[in-house]
């Protein structure tokens, strides 16, 4: 192919217009896809593949020969796509985050936390309704309402070793439900 394409190099050098079409050809396909990976815009891109083929041809006397012409042309397409980059300050992947936008995804963080504890509270109440009244009234109090295992004691009319015991297998109870009724993501997070 190197050898097909420095006659075609010869024949643009000795002035055949006609020649540049066939190489423009050769390559255009990949030249504009690697174009394309780069500024991320089509538009963008097919300006940067004809910014390649004019810079191509006009530098086309300096080609040593030292690498294949292919490697050539796309290392004009390269440093021509980040020039067009580097012009039109468009650097699409990168993300200036100021205090405003850092304001904007701490409140969005929160916001989405919040709805995710709701979900998961909702769902674990679920659970809990699927229970005995006494497991589920015990639970209640320790997870939801936070007693301690001895105000827990005083209100169920029990030890706090009773109330431990009772604690221990209404939870066991409560992970077979979940088990059963939450999907796996959910159940991993409480294992």
């Amino acid at each position: 192919m190197t050898t097909n394409d420095q006659h075609y190099i010869n024949q643009i050098l000795n002035g055949d217009a006609n020649a540049f079409t066939v190489l423009v050809d050769r390559y255009k396909d990949m030249v504009f896809t690697l174009a394309l990976r780069m500024v991320k815009n089509r538009e963008e891109a097919e300006e940067v593949s004809q910014d390649t083929f004019v810079k191509m041809y006009k530098s086309l006397n300096k080609f040593k020969g030292d690498s294949k012409f292919s490697t050539w042309i796309y290392k004009i397409a390269y440093n021509t796509s980040l020039d067009r980059l580097k012009k039109n300050k468009k650097f699409i992947n990168d993300v200036a985050i100021d205090e405003y936008t850092a304001h904007q995804l701490k409140t969005l963080n929160n916001a989405l936390n919040a709805l995710e504890i709701k979900e998961k509270e909702h769902a674990i109440k679920q659970c809990l309704n699927l229970l005995p009244a006494a497991d589920s009234f015990l639970l209640t109090l320790y997870y939801f309402e936070e007693q301690t295992l001895d105000e827990i004691a005083q209100t169920m009319n029990l030890t706090s070793n009773n109330v431990k015991v009772k604690l221990f297998r209404s939870r066991k109870k409560l992970a077979t439900i979940f088990r059963s009724h939450l999907a796996p993501e959910i159940i991993d997070q409480y294992e």
